[in-house]
């Protein structure tokens, strides 16, 4: 399981070094935590964390609940960790999706496990999504629908068949992301999916309208990926 990046949202100091201790010696970082809504929200979608644990009881007018349905929005994954598990307020629970509820007090065991599970189960639904940080807001892409990737200096452009979205982080790291044997690399600045291509020529990719280089070091290692896609079936050129 890889180290999970977890933000808290807890109102009561004490539980929350509680937990930040026991996440740290299971191996998962912590980002950060909040005890209100406008400073976690804010935080969260500038950190964007793989996973937030979230207590219902905040301070101030907003409660976790309201929270959660902001984190619902950003498709972000997150677990309730609370005491509260009066009917009303379970009743509110069922209008979220979250990938769990944690009852306080709880043991380091139970809350790995939780964690564990919750993130193991997430993980098998989402596989053919990616999370995207872009303007601010986290979005949650099926890869399906991403035609090509784009570098532009530190930062890099994904194109999908009805938007694109800026991120804030290098071509490298935003590919390490994707599902490897649907993608390709056709150029030191371009990766592309495979079943978007639409033609090729001799230093060329189509995708739809759009032109793509092709370099020589990866002309290769690209058309055997198309060969083996055009023996299944999956595209055809």
């Amino acid at each position: 399981m890889k180290a999970l990046n977890i933000y808290i949202v807890e109102d009561e100091p004490l539980i929350t070094a509680t937990v930040e201790t026991a996440l740290k010696k299971q191996g998962f970082k912590v980002l950060g935590d909040s005890d209100e809504y406008d400073e976690a929200l804010e935080q969260i979608d500038k950190l964007g964390p793989d996973l937030v644990l979230l207590d219902i009881q905040l301070e101030g007018a907003l409660d976790g609940i309201h929270l959660a349905q902001q984190l619902d929005e950003r498709k972000i994954p997150y677990l309730y960790l609370t005491s509260q598990t009066d009917p009303n307020t379970i009743a509110r629970v069922k209008d979220t999706h979250p990938l769990g509820y944690i009852v306080k007090p709880f043991t380091e065991a139970g809350l790995r496990s939780n964690i564990e599970l919750a993130w193991h189960n997430f993980s098998l639904t989402a596989e053919d999504f990616i999370l995207l940080k872009s303007e601010g807001r986290t979005h949650k892409i099926n890869q399906a629908s991403i035609t090509h990737l784009k570098a532009f200096d530190n930062y890099c452009y994904v194109y999908t068949t009805s938007n694109q979205y800026l991120v804030p982080h290098t071509l490298k790291h935003t590919s390490e992301k994707l599902n490897l044997q649907n993608f390709i690399q056709t150029h030191r600045s371009y990766w592309v999916n495979l079943k978007r291509i639409t033609a090729t020529e001799k230093n060329m990719v189509y995708v739809g309208e759009e032109t793509i280089p092709l370099s020589n070091s990866n002309k290769e290692k690209l058309f055997k990926k198309l060969e083996l896609l055009l023996l299944f079936g999956w595209i055809l050129l």
